[in-house]
């Protein structure tokens, strides 16, 4: 906007002169002087820029910066304790591999309540609703044997919302496990959805082709018919992490289980109320009562680690 008003100055100028308004330049001169003013304000133009460019760089480093240090500051937080403390991971969500609540994460969160020489003991919160089977037994596995090599150290698992499925199986290997009077404790079973098309493509015309090589390569296909020795199959394959599951819950709460309960391993819910007859769970608490008034440690540091935002 300024290279603009330099112009229209030279040339309200360079029509005095044609008047005989203004002085007595000739044209090359005018040229010359309108160029040079023009060049100057390109130069000032080009400086302002410059120095806005530097400014949203050293901005955006800052931020880096900031980041960087909220990281290592939260990945150190156990450390900075130099008291007995409660050492809280935090498992939220579905169990899978592409969540936050994944084995990678909650376990390096475990190894981190355990490792530091100030906790006293582990909390692992949990609301889930289940999720994969082998992720959730990677974590139980891995708190197993935490809890093997710092046998004076116990994890207790605390049930906020739902512990249900994948996340009742996680559950099962704390030392022991509260939950709220209302939480949803259980659903010990296993699942897998599918849907079928084939009337609708009737009604529709529409024809299915398919090529494989493989006579079930194309298991479970919604766009045919079920075919019963493929269903008994994958039936099979439920049964047996079903069994897994259910003696995963076994030994980690061995005698404590009621199993003459109906339907104990059916996929069933149960209140957290209902859960402690059961044997499902220890007693009701929340984090902060069982810092409290079982570890006898009320301070609670959360050494969760976050999912990374890189």
């Amino acid at each position: 906007m300024k290279a603009m008003s330099e112009l229209e100055k030279m040339s309200a100028f360079r029509h005095d002169e044609e008047l005989g308004l203004g002085g007595k330049k000739d044209a090359d001169a005018w040229m010359r002087e309108l160029l040079t003013r023009l060049a100057e304000s390109s130069l000032v133009e080009q400086r302002r820029a410059r120095r806005w460019g530097v400014f949203f760089k050293l901005a955006f480093l800052a931020y880096l910066l900031l980041l960087l240090g909220a990281i290592i500051g939260g990945s150190t937080e156990s450390s900075l304790s130099d008291e007995p403390f409660t050492a809280l991971v935090t498992l939220d969500g579905p169990i899978m591999d592409d969540t936050s609540a994944n084995a990678d994460i909650v376990i390096e969160g475990l190894r981190k309540g355990f490792e530091s020489d100030h906790s006293k003991a582990v909390i692992l919160r949990i609301n889930s609703p289940g999720g994969s089977p082998v992720q959730s037994n990677y974590i139980y596995q891995e708190m197993l044997r935490l809890r093997a090599k710092y046998p004076n150290k116990p994890l207790y698992a605390v049930v906020s919302e739902m512990a249900a499925s994948g996340g009742y199986y996680v559950a099962a290997g704390a030392t022991a496990i509260y939950a709220d009077q209302a939480s949803i404790v259980g659903s010990i079973g296993v699942r897998m959805d599918g849907f079928g098309v084939v009337d609708a493509m009737k009604m529709l015309g529409i024809e299915y082709r398919e090529l494989t090589a493989g006579d079930h390569k194309a298991l479970l296909s919604p766009f045919v018919p079920v075919n019963p020795e493929e269903k008994a199959h994958m039936e099979g394959l439920l049964n047996e992490v079903h069994q897994q599951f259910i003696k995963a819950v076994k030994d980690g709460r061995g005698e404590r289980l009621n199993l003459e309960t109906q339907g104990l391993f059916s996929g069933l819910i149960w209140t957290g109320q209902q859960a402690v007859g059961l044997g499902l769970i220890d007693g009701l608490g929340d984090v902060e009562s069982v810092a409290r008034d079982v570890v006898k440690v009320e301070k609670v540091v959360d050494v969760t680690t976050e999912a990374s935002v890189l």
